[in-house]
């Protein structure tokens, strides 16, 4: 807890105001709102969504909840349907990956629209964002597996976007990623790769203005935000592992700095990945992911790219901030007496390492990624595929 601010306000958890929930409902009822969940069917028989669900239900003044779901059958969507029956406000499962939708988005490819996309969580971030735009104002977006889900995560989340006299546009998350069952620290991707390497960057090629921009966020892989409908329709979705870092980018063109905001949701828990035996696997095809976006981002907001005898400065210096970062986690576990593998954590900041030369060697000579276009300009060519997608997204259910 603290009370610093800096490029991006900072909304602390004082741990004062326990209940935001009857000032949430109130002002629900004053501007459409939306929450967007994506998923994959399998989390429909873990734990975690029925807690959510359970919280959620209190939310009497929400427009709508938006289900981005991908079901591998008929039977699937129709048991996320009736997985939501009991909620007090409108549900829409949007079966992402249904016959009719990819009949519906092949179509486009007449009007030169490349929208069918890579399967995965940016794929249904951008279904989600036309369904739930559609009669929306506000939309946040919440992942499935959140294991400590509680009704402060929505209220915090939404609630700056509920007031127009602070003008924001999109709200991050941020929190403390602690086991539920250990304490340890989890968060490896942010804390052992993103942080290292961001502060490696800087110091090779200065603190330009989207570095500085992205190092403000105090957990930039925070799958949780919600933005308002003007933003929303105006961003480009990536679809790799690369879809936080792609979509800061995409809010840093799109809004001013003064229009963000990130909110502190306290201790946070959900699915861990593996590090992965493979620079294809795991955290490690996680990370090479995220580094490109990031090396996009360079390019497209301060015209930066790395030349060969860069790349090998960066893999020191990556390393070197990252074996301090390991030093300095070690200390905070010690003091808060929580399990800390030190050899481990510097084992996964060397895998880390070995992947940033021939991650952006391979990046240097591809550099153009796959992403979904704004809706904005998907309506300014086919203005009815907002409804369209949203019928045949449960038409196969019915």
């Amino acid at each position: 807890m603290d009370f610093q601010q800096g490029l991006i306000t900072t909304i602390h958890e004082y741990g004062i105001s326990k209940d935001l929930l009857k000032e949430l409902n109130k002002k629900l009822k004053n501007r459409p709102t939306a929450i967007l969940i994506p998923c994959l069917y399998e989390e429909f028989e873990r734990p975690a969504l029925k807690d959510i669900k359970e919280v959620l239900k209190d939310l009497n003044g929400l427009n709508e909840l938006v289900i981005a779901l991908s079901a591998k059958s008929k039977e699937q969507a129709k048991a996320a349907k009736a997985f939501f029956d009991s909620m007090p406000f409108p549900v829409h499962i949007q079966w992402t990956n249904s016959p009719s939708v990819i009949e519906l988005l092949k179509s486009q490819e007449k009007n030169g629209l490349e929208l069918l996309g890579t399967p995965g969580k940016g794929w249904a971030v951008w279904q989600g964002i036309g369904v739930a735009t559609r009669r929306s104002e506000v939309v946040a977006l919440f992942d499935a597996d959140i294991r400590t889900f509680s009704n402060l995560y929505p209220s915090k989340m939404i609630l700056p976007l509920l007031d127009d006299s602070f003008g924001i546009s999109y709200v991050k998350a941020f929190y403390s990623r602690l086991s539920l069952e250990t304490n340890e620290l989890q968060g490896r991707a942010t804390r052992l790769f993103v942080g290292p390497l961001l502060d490696s960057l800087e110091q090779l090629v200065g603190n330009g203005p989207f570095l500085q921009y992205l190092q403000s966020f105090r957990y930039p892989l925070a799958g949780e935000f919600a933005f308002t409908k003007d933003l929303a329709m105006n961003l480009r979705i990536p679809c790799d592992w690369g879809l936080e870092i792609g979509l800061l980018s995409e809010v840093y063109r799109n809004v001013r700095t003064s229009k963000i905001a990130q909110v502190d949701l306290g201790l946070f828990d959900h699915k861990h990945k593996t590090i992965g035996k493979t620079k294809k696997e795991g955290l490690q095809r996680m990370c090479t992911e995220i580094l490109s976006s990031v090396l996009r981002g360079l390019m497209e907001h301060q015209a930066q790219t790395l030349t060969s005898t860069q790349l090998s400065t960066l893999e020191v210096l990556y390393k070197r901030v990252g074996e301090d970062r390991v030093k300095q986690f070690g200390l905070d576990s010690a003091v808060n007496k929580i399990p800390y593998d030190r050899h481990e954590e510097e084992l996964s900041v060397h895998k880390f390492a070995n992947l940033l030369k021939p991650a952006t060697q391979n990046f240097l000579e591809n550099p153009a990624s796959q992403q979904l276009p704004s809706w904005s300009r998907v309506l300014s060519c086919e203005n009815k595929l907002q409804e369209n997608l949203t019928k045949a997204g449960s038409k196969d259910i019915n």
